[in-house]
């Protein structure tokens, strides 16, 4: 099977760990036997999130005052080098010799009249605490809000539109190699308006929204999304939470799930499988291989 996994930040950033590169590189370790176990079954195509990465390059950035923090398009493409450059060298590390892997830097185009732009949701960056948040927000000029007990930056995060790198990803895959790309949802461009001119973007694509694209774009027999927890819950923080171990996409579109958590990935599922007819599937990463035949996690399929 062709499979694309979209890793959560937990793969890489745990919440509350220091965000060093030691810290990263233990998770990822950590990681990559599981996933090595599927690219030693499946094609295997990797995408991942970037939020607290980016975030981390922008304050850093912003503490040089002699020049100007780097905009968080080229950030976005910072770490896609980075944290594809650690999976890669891990899973290198465990996988035959003769089994290819690449990272693409890859762009994504975003409509510059998307309806996000006006209401910022994605979080980047490190958590604070309320008051430090606001601090931040009015020296910076940044947009912050709740998440859980902490509180974070938030940016716009446009709907992807179109991969520019596929032709190459897909040869890649074609060829039999273990693809990393997309990562972050992949560094947001448009065409200035009115020119054909590709220009950066100050947002942060959805990862899984992204993941969904190119999954469908490489023609994936199934995306799965992989997270902290072991699936999507129905009445989640309350006595009756259930796992959904299996819903059709009709019976989980119009669900109402956390916007900042579990709902995108509900959103992708559900396109996914609206587009291609195809499975997706949502659980944690240590279930990874049972989420990709099957037997994990919230399995999504098309209504009969």
């Amino acid at each position: 099977m062709r499979v694309v996994v979209a890793l959560g930040g937990n793969a890489l950033l745990k919440r509350g760990q220091p965000m060093t590169a030691e810290a990263q590189r233990e998770n990822v370790r950590t990681a990559a036997p599981l996933l090595a176990a599927v690219a030693g079954r499946h094609q295997l195509v990797l995408t991942h999130g970037n939020g607290p990465q980016v975030g981390l390059l922008a304050l850093q950035g912003a503490a040089y005052s002699e020049a100007e923090a780097f905009p968080l398009d080229v950030l976005g493409a910072q770490t896609e080098g980075m944290i594809g450059y650690v999976i890669e060298q891990e899973l290198g590390n465990l996988l035959p010799e003769k089994v290819p892997m690449a990272t693409i830097l890859t762009m994504v185009e975003v409509d510059p009249d998307d309806p996000a732009f006006a209401n910022p949701s994605k979080f980047v960056g490190p958590v604070y605490d309320r008051a430090q948040a606001e601090q931040l927000a009015a020296r910076k000029g940044w947009v912050v809000k709740p998440d859980g007990q902490y509180w974070r930056r938030v940016v716009p995060s446009p709907e992807p539109k179109r991969i520019f790198e596929i032709r190459p990803i897909k040869w890649l895959i074609d060829n039999d190699a273990v693809v990393i790309c997309a990562g972050g949802g992949g560094v947001p461009t448009m065409f200035r308006p009115g020119e054909r001119r590709l220009v950066g973007v100050e947002a942060v694509i959805d990862k899984d929204l992204a993941g969904e694209l190119l999954a469908r774009e490489v023609d994936a027999d199934v995306f799965v999304m992989a997270t902290d927890v072991d699936g999507v819950y129905a009445d989640w923080g309350t006595p009756t939470k259930r796992r959904i171990e299996r819903a059709t996409n009709d019976e989980l579109r119009d669900s109402a799930f956390a916007a900042g958590s579990m709902g995108p990935k509900v959103q992708a599922a559900v396109r996914f499988v609206d587009r291609t007819g195809r499975r997706a599937a949502i659980g944690s990463l240590t279930d990874i291989d049972e989420i990709v035949s099957g037997g994990a996690g919230t399995q999504v399929v098309a209504a009969r």
